[in-house]
């Protein structure tokens, strides 16, 4: 049953759930708790930046005055 509930946590917290919610879904009273024990599950903030900016920018085209303009490009 542990295994679930880390799975299911794990999950969530790939997906951007946020740690209070997650908190209430598994039955814990304190999200300090869960942070502490799922922690290690989390995606790095590296990782979450990297991904909110790839995300900004998909299938977009650069505009023709952008900074590659700018530069002489």
């Amino acid at each position: 049953m542990h295994a679930l509930r880390h799975f299911y946590a794990s999950v969530l917290l790939d997906a951007g759930e946020n740690i209070k919610a997650l908190s209430h879904y598994l039955g814990h009273n304190d999200p300090g708790f869960t942070l502490r024990f799922y922690t290690h599950l989390m995606p790095s903030s590296d990782a979450r930046a990297r991904k909110a900016v790839d995300d900004l920018y998909e299938g977009t085209d650069p505009a023709p005055d952008g900074p590659g303009t700018a530069q002489g490009q």
